[in-house]
C-alpha cells in the first residue's frame, strides 16, 4: 500500500485505518504534533525489535538511544507538520543498535486526526537493504559477464582471423563468420546493459557501414527490450550482408529502405511491423533452395515469437518482419 492510499484511508475512518496499518508488512508509525509515538504497527515493533509499551508516547527521535535522531531526517520530518509538505523516498542508511546496518526509504505526511483535528504525522519505512545488496550483486555479475564476453570475442576473432583461407569458398565463409561474430558480440554487449535499444540505431549498426550509407529509414520512435537486441541485430545483419553481396547494395544507385509501424497482432499483442525493401539493384528470382542465412532469419524471428516473410519480385528483394514489443 502506498502512502497516498493509507493517507486517504486514515482520513476517512480512523478505526478502519488502524486495522489496515496493523496488517501492513511495512513498518508504520504515527506521531503527534510533538513527534511522540501514538501508534506503531506490528511490523514496526518486529523490524526494530522494540516493545510497544516502551515506545508509545515517547519522542520518536529519542527511540532506541536516539537511533532516529539523524540530522537530515529530523529536518525533513520537522518541516512536514507546519508546512503540510510530504517526504517521499528519503533514504536513511544507519547502523542501528539492535538490527545492524540497514537502509530504509522513509515516506512521511501530515495527517489530521479524525477525532480531534489535531495534526499528526504518518511515517512509513521501506527496508531496501536486501534489494540494494541484490542490485549491487547483479551489477557486479553483469559487469563481469561483459568483461568475459569481450575477452571471448577477442579470442574467437583472433582464431578465425589467423585461420588460412586460400580457397575462395573458405575465404567467403571466413568473412561471413567474422561478420556474424562481430554483430553478435556487439549486440550481446548492448543486451548485457539491460536497457531498451533504439530500433533505428540498432538496424544501422547491424547492416554495416556500406549498406547503412544508402539506407533510408522511416517510422515512429521505437525501442526494443534487451532480450530482442541480439536476434534483431542478427536478422538485419543477414539482410545487410545479402544486400551488399547480391542485392541493391552491390551496385551503384541501388537503394534500400526500412519502414516500420506498430500494429496489433493475435491476442492483442503489440507488434513492430518492419519492411525491408531493395530497389534499383540486380534482377532477382526465388532461390532454388533455402540457405543458412534464410534459415537463421526465420529461426530468430520465430524465437522472438514473431514472424518473417521473404518476397522475391524481380524488381528487388522484400522482407516483412514482425517483432513482438
Amino acid at each position: 500500500m502506498l502512502l497516498e492510499d493509507l493517507y486517504r484511508l486514515m482520513k476517512i475512518g480512523h478505526v478502519q485505518a488502524q486495522g489496515v496499518v496493523d496488517t501492513m508488512t511495512q513498518p508504520v508509525v504515527v506521531l503527534d504534533q510533538h513527534f511522540c509515538v501514538t501508534t506503531a504497527n506490528n511490523a514496526f515493533i518486529k523490524t526494530f525489535e522494540v516493545d510497544r509499551e516502551d515506545i508509545l508516547a515517547e519522542n520518536f527521535f529519542r527511540l532506541g538511544n536516539g537511533q532516529w535522531d539523524i540530522a537530515e531526517l529530523r529536518q525533513l520530518i520537522e518541516s512536514v507538520i507546519p508546512r503540510a509538505t510530504a517526504v517521499i523516498g528519503f533514504e536513511v542508511r544507519h547502523d542501528f543498535p539492535t538490527i545492524g546496518q540497514r537502509t530504509f526509504l522513509v515516506d512521511a505526511r501530515r495527517l489530521v486526526h479524525p477525532d480531534d483535528n489535531s495534526p499528526n504525522l504518518l511515517v512509513i519505512f521501506d527496508d531496501v537493504t536486501e534489494r540494494q545488496r541484490h542490485d549491487a550483486q547483479m551489477d557486479f555479475i553483469v559487469a563481469e559477464m561483459r568483461h568475459r564476453l569481450k575477452n571471448l570475442s577477442a579470442v574467437v576473432r583472433s582464431v578465425v582471423n589467423n585461420t588460412r583461407a586460400d580457397d575462395p569458398v573458405v575465404a567467403s565463409f571466413k568473412e561471413a563468420l567474422l561478420g556474424r561474430l562481430d554483430v553478435t558480440f556487439h549486440a550481446q554487449e548492448l543486451a548485457a546493459r539491460g536497457k531498451a535499444a533504439d530500433f533505428e540505431t540498432l538496424v544501422r549498426d547491424a547492416v554495416g557501414m556500406t549498406v547503412s550509407e544508402r539506407l533510408e529509414c522511416s517510422g515512429p520512435s521505437a525501442e526494443l527490450s534487451s532480450s530482442h537486441v541480439v536476434p534483431v541485430s542478427m536478422i538485419f545483419h543477414e539482410l545487410g550482408t545479402n544486400a551488399a553481396k547480391y542485392g541493391a547494395g552491390s551496385v551503384p544507385g541501388g537503394r534500400i529502405s526500412v519502414t516500420w509501424e506498430s500494429d496489433t497482432g493475435p491476442r492483442e499483442r503489440t507488434l513492430l511491423v518492419c519492411q525491408w525493401r531493395e530497389e534499383a539493384g540486380p534482377r532477382i528470382s526465388q532461390p532454388e533452395r533455402k540457405g543458412y542465412g534464410t534459415e537463421l532469419i526465420e529461426g530468430l524471428a520465430a524465437h522472438m515469437g514473431g514472424s518473417v516473410e521473404l518476397i522475391y519480385p524481380p524488381s528487388g528483394f522484400i522482407a516483412i518482419i514482425k517483432i513482438p514489443m
